[in-house]
């Protein structure tokens, strides 16, 4: 499995970013792909999750400005992110669960790092204000 993400750069306060992740290798067809992001000195936090169903869900703090999704025909996930603040300039990450149908439960509503096995590298992401 490999994931690598793309789309990060500088922007001024208030501009938009679109994020993209491939993601190759597929073990099962039951997933959950999300984003997380680390800023300096700070642990990693979930922005988003998407389940292979299509369903997603955002932890309350990440509601309004951030929306996830994916083509599923281009193996690509995609974070949309408007009116982007300071505060929002971390290194970016795609992570990705597989999980056997048979076992399949769906996604948590707040995706935790822990709960991810493949990783991209990352892109970082710095906002000016």
């Amino acid at each position: 499995v490999q994931l690598v993400e793309s789309g990060g750069g500088s922007v001024q306060a208030g501009g938009s970013l679109r994020l993209s992740c491939t993601v190759s290798g597929h073990i099962y067809n039951t997933y959950c792909l999300a984003w997380f992001r680390q800023a300096p000195g700070k642990e990693r936090e979930g922005i988003a999750v998407i389940a292979s169903d299509g369903s997603s869900s955002y932890p309350d703090s990440m509601k309004g400005r951030f929306t996830i999704s994916q083509d599923s025909a281009k193996n690509t996930l995609y974070l949309q992110m408007n009116s982007l603040k300071a505060e929002d300039t971390a290194i970016y990450y795609c992570a990705a669960d597989f999980v056997p149908a048979n076992l399949w439960v769906g996604c948590p509503a707040v995706p935790v790092q822990y709960e991810y096995n493949f990783w991209g590298p990352g892109t970082q992401v710095t906002v000016s204000s």
